[in-house]
């Protein structure tokens, strides 16, 4: 890069700050939804000084709780550090179906949730990513395209990734669902059994090189302990799951665990996991 070009990079940085620009989409219609969809879109505070560049994306589900954990500010302050490389992050907002939209794409829930996943991958993909590649500077490369979610939408971001590694190469899993499961526990010899996530990773030909994994877990998730081994679920389900990827062949380096001491499953403890989520995934 020539000393001009550098010296209006560092001024176009300079006055357009480190905060997000934010761009709410309202009523985007989904055919596949059959609604509209509501979703944030954070822009790199210097977009719009450099024409010619493209970014990652970051792709949340459970969308509406990002102010809560004030991810414009998290962001800023990670900017303002050199600390991680810009992104365009967006955040997809549920409805009341949300129930029914995230869960896993090959089956419901034995309860029958999770009935309309397909349609929302569907979603995913023939529509939101389509908008968002005709609208903003995407970089389109795999390995630093991410999806993450929240409870039931991290279990949704990681059943989305592991199905098409070649779109998704990283995933964000904070206090997943991983408890999914296609019978009840009441009544079985093995209380683990019937996971569908950890069975969709276990049944599959193969792991997918390249692809990486970060989960988050509080150790007041939750107080239930099926199994009696004095560990509650949420984070039992989440040592397991990532067993079963490291058994698949995900080397160590692909994949990071952090478990907050007094976390909680809220968006407040989501929101100071965060930061660490981006700095893995996307470090300067």
């Amino acid at each position: 890069m020539s000393i001009v070009n550098n010296t209006y990079g560092l001024l176009s940085e300079s006055l357009a700050g480190h905060q997000p620009i934010l761009r709410r989409v309202k009523n985007f219609y989904s055919d596949s939804l059959d609604r509209k969809v509501q979703f944030d879109v954070y822009l790199p505070a210097a977009y719009h000084f450099f024409l010619q560049k493209r970014y990652p994306l970051l792709i949340f589900n459970d969308g509406q709780d990002l102010p809560v954990m004030h991810l414009s500010d998290r962001l800023a302050d990670l900017y303002r550090k050199k600390a991680i490389r810009p992104v365009i992050a967006v955040g997809i907002h549920a409805n009341r179906d949300r129930m029914r939209e995230y869960g896993v794409v090959s089956r419901p829930d034995y309860r029958g949730r999770g009935d309309r996943a397909p349609q929302y991958a569907r979603f995913i993909f023939s529509e939101l990513l389509p908008y968002l590649n005709g609208t903003f500077r995407l970089s389109g490369v795999t390995a630093e395209t991410a999806i993450a979610g929240f409870s039931l939408g991290g279990l949704s971001a990681l059943d989305i990734a592991w199905a098409n590694p070649g779109i998704f190469g990283i995933t964000g899993v904070f206090s997943g669902s991983l408890w999914w499961r296609w019978e009840p526990v009441q009544g079985r010899a093995d209380p683990d059994a019937a996971r569908i996530m950890h069975h969709i990773i276990r049944s599959s030909a193969g792991t997918n090189p390249g692809q990486r994994y970060w989960f988050e877990t509080g150790t007041q998730d939750e107080t239930e302990d099926r199994n009696n081994n004095n560990v509650i679920d949420a984070i039992d389900d989440t040592i397991d799951l990532i067993r079963e990827l490291k058994l698949k062949g995900v080397p160590d380096a692909d994949i990071r665990y952090l478990e907050i001491q007094g976390g909680q499953h809220n968006p407040q403890t989501w929101g100071l996991a965060v930061s660490d989520f981006l700095l893995w995934a996307y470090p300067r």
